[in-house]
């Protein structure tokens, strides 16, 4: 199977695709880049257009990322989420692939969640980060009304997490090394992760299956507190798990003060770090006909903690 894949070289493309060459027997690979760096079979975002590419399939995870610092300007989202998806899918449309795995989030539906986040949950996004990347399925989804010769995978994942890894785990990681606390214990939240061998296995199976076209969310099959998360951490790094119970209200004014001097805690931080954010994932089990994921939610942190100690 011969697959372009943009956005490769992140986090998730490199998983992916050691992932996907153990998997997928005879998996060809090839890179949509915005710069070459002499790798095989790379392919610049300008030369797509007259690219007469014969591929199986493409997957799309090239991404501007939500910046937690606010310096980027609105504009910059739909260059990249939403221009760049645009010109993928057209030449997609006009290909020899048949499938098209778009990589999506599911802030592109909610940035808090009330119960369980499900496909049918009305999209309320209010970044600029999650509209653009509506605004990309929107565009997928409408051309491929009444096709029938082509696929499309919308995956609308949470927190990825594996080797590699970067945000806020690091900092997990980071405060139990130097054996610093856990100041949030006062904090009662149930969020969602996704291990991203789990992510892998997804694609493997829709690239390999005959699943119909849809949108899904992807997530472990089971919630963890932050609490708990930061003491599998330090679990797994032979630490001693430190909590506090700092009253909120403090520990808010902290946050504050944090965003003013640029400490690792300000207010947006500790919102992501204390929400509730639980995503159902019962979907895209159904139409792989699994009870489960292969990889558990402590399983999948255990491995991404591992390889940080690694």
């Amino acid at each position: 199977m011969k697959i372009l894949i943009s956005g490769a070289s992140g986090f998730i493309g490199t998983n992916l695709r050691t992932y996907l060459k153990e998997h997928l027997q005879g998996a060809d690979f090839y890179l949509l880049v915005r710069k070459k760096t002499g790798a095989p079979r790379e392919l610049l975002w300008e030369e797509l257009a007259t690219s007469k590419l014969d591929v199986d399939a493409v997957i799309h995870l090239a991404a501007l990322a939500h910046d937690t610092k606010n310096t980027l300007d609105e504009s910059a989202y739909f260059s990249v989420n939403f221009e760049l998806t645009k010109l993928l899918y057209d030449w997609f449309l006009n290909s020899t692939a048949k499938r098209f795995i778009y990589v999506s989030s599911v802030k592109a539906i909610a940035d808090v969640v009330h119960g369980c986040l499900t496909e049918e949950h009305e999209p309320t996004p209010v970044t600029a980060y999650g509209r653009s990347k509506l605004k990309a399925e929107e565009y997928i989804r409408q051309l491929s009304l009444g096709r029938n010769d082509k696929k499309f995978y919308i995956l609308r994942p949470c927190m990825v997490h594996g080797p590699g890894n970067k945000g806020n785990l690091n900092l997990f990681y980071k405060f139990v090394l130097k054996g610093l606390p856990y100041p949030l214990g006062a904090f009662e939240n149930t969020r969602s992760f996704l291990s991203i061998d789990n992510f892998c296995f997804v694609c493997q199976r829709l690239l390999t299956e005959d699943i119909g076209s849809g949108v899904y969310n992807l997530a472990d099959d089971e919630p963890l507190s932050t609490k708990d998360l930061f003491g599998i951490i330090a679990e797994t790094s032979n630490r001693k798990a430190k909590v506090w119970n700092i009253p909120k209200g403090i520990v808010r004014t902290m946050a504050r003060t944090g965003g003013l001097f640029k400490l690792p805690i300000n207010t947006e931080r500790l919102e992501k770090l204390t929400e509730n954010y639980v995503v159902c994932n019962r979907k895209i089990k159904d139409v792989l006909n699994i009870k489960s994921m292969p990889v558990g939610v402590k399983e999948g942190i255990v491995k991404t903690i591992s390889s940080f100690n690694k």
